[in-house]
């Protein structure tokens, strides 16, 4: 009987390996990771952008809300719009002097156009994502008593 493999080595080098585990070895895992934004065939860098942006911005916004220090005034969800912003702004900044400084590395954006291109998407997707979640906090009464009347809807 054979012992299955457990490791696999870069370049037959056993100082620079990969333990194999459910979680990186797992076809559903790497299915996953395969269509993330980033990784995903057929987008262009801006569209990556704008997807990243969204989800980031959206849940940006919660953390400054509810657990920053103006929390419990009424100002609260307006700085929490504004730091949210911040950081997707710092992020773009980020994203851009990478693409700048790294321009000949081979990645699923592309070259340095590439990567401003996509740190243009994520700047808007980024704050888009930040003022949608700062509408659905704002109204989050009108939004939860229509789901109220709904279920007061339903049979039973």
């Amino acid at each position: 009987m054979t012992q299955a493999k457990v490791y696999i080595t870069a370049d037959g080098d056993p100082q620079i390996g990969n333990f194999l585990t459910p979680i990186n070895n797992s076809p559903a895992i790497k299915f996953f990771i395969d269509w993330l934004p980033i990784n995903r065939p057929g987008l262009g860098p801006i569209s990556r952008g704008l997807e990243i942006g969204m989800a980031h911005g959206y849940w940006l916004v919660g953390p400054f809300t509810q657990l920053g220090p103006l929390r419990s005034e009424p100002v609260g969800t307006v700085v929490g719009l504004l730091g949210a912003c911040s950081i997707v702004l710092l992020m773009t900044m980020a994203l851009s002097i990478y693409g700048y400084v790294t321009p000949l590395k081979e990645t699923a954006v592309g070259d340095a156009k590439g990567w401003s291109e996509f740190a243009a998407g994520f700047l808007i997707g980024g704050v888009g994502g930040a003022v949608v979640a700062y509408l659905l906090l704002v109204n989050a009464d009108l939004v939860l008593s229509g789901f109220n009347l709904a279920l007061a809807q339903l049979p039973g």
